[in-house]
């Protein structure tokens, strides 16, 4: 079968992604960026104006978003919201990251799931002319939440794990690596994608008031070990996870998260700053799904980016 034809694509952009933008449209001539004029009233609330509106009627549009906190999702959504209604040809919602996704379960009555009420504001994006809006997401944190989403948009869910496989065979000795797996929630959504490598899967029992992390099942013994998991926010996990690793005769120990969020900047714990914390995480691989994290890591051994750019690219083309 003959290929389709690429499409051109409008690419707007929230203040925190435009480097993540740019490197998006630096990956295909069919991308080309769009600006906002991202302006606030004298009380605080929005005063937004999309540049170009008459001329993207009949485009392919899309949106890259950054909910990194409640402060900037109000005003990405009231454009989010207006985009698909300027008679463009079709609408696409990039969001990397869907932040509220580790709070999809009610435990006790009165607890708010707060990841199935952004599905369903997202849910409601109005349809354009080409149909239901497109919503690219990389690693959701529960694979459940593909089901919060409603008929009125269409989730394309991504990974980031590609990316990942590709840095490691350039690894020397990258055939002496071996995956862990924190716990059987993160053997469970990656380990088909990581099937080609030996792996280790970890644990967390509880202790009395602890949790602790034991080794379940697998040889780390003289390899690489590298820890795989969707998301990072305080780290301890993976700290407890590396000492384990460690004990049990890994030769060294990195870690991949697709969405390094470290919130009151976490991710200071894992910085190089003696031979020590060398020894603890060799690399700490992420995306660039969370630009706040990005911009605070740049430089800092063992963090490297691994950028989405090329698979959202690849994505708007969908």
């Amino acid at each position: 079968m003959e290929k389709p034809k690429k499409k051109q694509v409008l690419l707007y952009h929230c203040v925190e992604a435009e480097e993540l933008a740019r490197k998006v449209a630096s990956q295909s001539e069919f991308i080309q960026l769009q600006t906002i004029n991202w302006r606030s009233f004298d009380d605080g609330f929005p005063n937004l104006f999309i540049n170009n509106a008459q001329e993207i009627r009949g485009q392919h549009v899309a949106f890259l978003a950054s909910f990194s906190s409640p402060a900037v999702i109000f005003e990405q959504l009231s454009v989010i919201f207006a985009l698909p209604r300027l008679f463009v040809a079709s609408f696409s919602l990039v969001l990397p990251f869907f932040p509220t996704g580790s709070f999809e379960r009610m435990e006790e009555e009165g607890d708010v799931a707060t990841a199935f009420t952004m599905a369903r504001i997202l849910s409601n994006i109005p349809i354009s002319r080409g149909g239901p809006t497109s919503l690219v997401i990389f690693d959701i944190h529960a694979l459940q939440e593909r089901f919060y989403f409603g008929d009125q948009v269409l989730p394309l869910f991504e990974t980031g794990i590609p990316l990942l496989k590709e840095r490691l065979h350039q690894l020397p000795e990258s055939e002496k690596i071996v995956i862990a797996f924190p716990d059987d929630g993160a053997w469970k959504r990656f380990h088909k994608q990581l099937d080609h490598f030996p792996m280790v899967v970890c644990n967390k029992v509880r202790e009395g008031n602890k949790r602790i992390v034991r080794l379940k099942e697998g040889n780390p013994t003289g390899c690489h070990v590298v820890i795989v998991d969707d998301l990072v926010q305080s780290g301890g996990t993976l700290i407890e996870c590396q000492k384990v690793l460690a004990a049990n005769g890994a030769a060294k120990v990195s870690a991949y998260v697709t969405h390094g969020v470290f919130p009151k900047r976490s991710w200071e714990q894992f910085v190089h700053k003696n031979e020590d914390l060398e020894k603890a995480f060799a690399y700490f691989w992420i995306t660039d799904s969370c630009p706040q994290t990005v911009k605070a890591i740049a430089n800092k051994a063992p963090f490297e980016v691994l950028s989405l750019a090329g698979s959202i690219a690849d994505a708007l083309q969908t």
